[in-house]
Parts: structure tokens; sequence; C-alpha cells
């Protein structure tokens, strides 16, 4: 797995969601890129990501990619594809991207199954700064719990750069534009970017439909090729 850059901004932030339950991270990271002026600056390019495409506004869009905006110093790396497997490979060129481009801090948004009607969000954080600052918003820090995938990895990675997680309580197999739209909020204030959310309400339902169709797509693409690969070995 490749790490391709075509601009090399400076002492920026990043932001992280992968595909995970709920999908926040992802419905997050498009609301980012819909409202905000940005710019592709690079992706990841793999032959081991599943070959599903998504086409937005008459482009392909690359299933890992890195994207840019120059008011926030803010850079947002969006997954739209099926990374099972790749978790580490991911990690590591996330850890490389924060070296290059000299990040202030990674911030990291992953999801929880509760069977709670509410979202709580909790965090967990390498920086001694930013845990005042959710002290102040009275955001609850991650004592006990199991983070998996990316997010796992992140947080085991050696890295110069703060890494924060975001972690909020979504619903299991289901889209959840109201947990996106709390991290949204948190974000918005830790970043002081004054962003609305409340179109994110609106408007989520089709990207959900769409999103859930593109994951839906991989996920048979995936199952033909190991059908494949068993009427090969058999």
């Amino acid at each position: 797995m490749e790490l391709k850059l075509l601009k090399k901004p400076k002492g920026v932030t990043i932001v992280t969601g992968f595909p995970s339950i709920g999908l926040v991270g992802t419905i997050v990271n498009k609301f980012l890129l819909d409202k905000l002026d940005t710019e592709l600056i690079g992706y990841l390019e793999s032959e081991e990501l599943i070959p599903v495409v998504a086409i937005h506004k008459g482009k392909a869009l690359q299933p890992l990619g890195i994207h840019y905006n120059k008011k926030y110093n803010l850079v947002i790396f969006q997954a739209l594809s099926g990374i099972v497997g790749l978790e580490w490979k991911i990690a590591d060129r996330v850890t490389q991207l924060a070296k290059e481009l000299q990040a202030k801090e990674i911030i990291n948004i992953e999801s929880m199954a509760s069977q709670n009607q509410s979202h709580k969000t909790f965090f967990h954080t390498t920086s001694s700064s930013r845990t005042k600052d959710f002290k102040k918003l009275k955001i609850e820090e991650l004592k006990e719990g199991i983070v998996l995938g990316v997010s796992g990895a992140l947080l085991l990675k050696p890295s110069s750069t703060a890494v924060t997680s975001l972690f909020i309580e979504t619903h299991l197999n289901l889209p959840d534009s109201e947990a996106a739209a709390e991290i949204i909020k948190t974000l918005d204030t830790l970043l002081k970017m004054n962003l609305d959310y409340k179109p994110l309400l609106e408007t989520a339902k089709k990207f959900e439909a769409q999103l859930k169709a593109l994951m839906e797509k991989q996920a048979q693409s995936s199952t033909n090729k190991e059908k494949r690969e068993l009427s090969y070995l058999g």
C-alpha cells in the first residue's frame, strides 16, 4: 500500500474516520467535505482494495482519499472502501502522512455499539491540552473498552503526533446520522469551525442509502471473489 501525495501542507490537523458500526466516521467526513472548500491532495493506492468506486458529480472518488481545507489547515482522510484485512497497513500510512505533513494532531472518529437511545461521547487522547478541552466540554474519558480496526492500530503505533480518538455510542448495523451530528458538534468546538450541523440530519438519509448500497456491493464483490478462489482450488 502506497501513500501518494500531490501537495504537502504543513502543521495540519488530520481527521480520520473508517467504516465501522453506524458508519459514523464515514458520514462525518462526507459532511465535512460537503461543507468545507477542499481539494484532493493525495490518496492511498493498493491492489488489495476491492475494486468498487463511488461516482459523485460525474467524478470517480478515490476509495481512500486525502483532502485538504486551507482555511482551517485541515486534512480529511475519507474511506469509502471496505478495509477488512488492511487495518495495520492503513494505520502505517496514516502515521506516515502525519509525519510528512508535520501534523499537529490526528483526530480519529470511532463508534461503539449500544442499545441506548442516547449518543454519549467519550474520548482518548495523548495530548494533555486536549484532555483539558474535553473536560470543559464535560466529555468523559474512555477508561475501559476494546478498540478494533484502524482505530486500535493507530493507538498502538508509536507516533510523535498527538492522537485523539472520539468515540460515540451508536446503533448496530444502522447508519446513524444523529450520532454523526453529535461528533460534528464536538469537532466544531475543538477546531473552532462554526459549522451548522443541522443540515446533516436533513440530508444524510440519502447519503446513508448510497453508502449502504456501496458497502453491500463491496461485500458481494468480496463474496464472489472467495467463491471463485474456492472453485479454483476445487
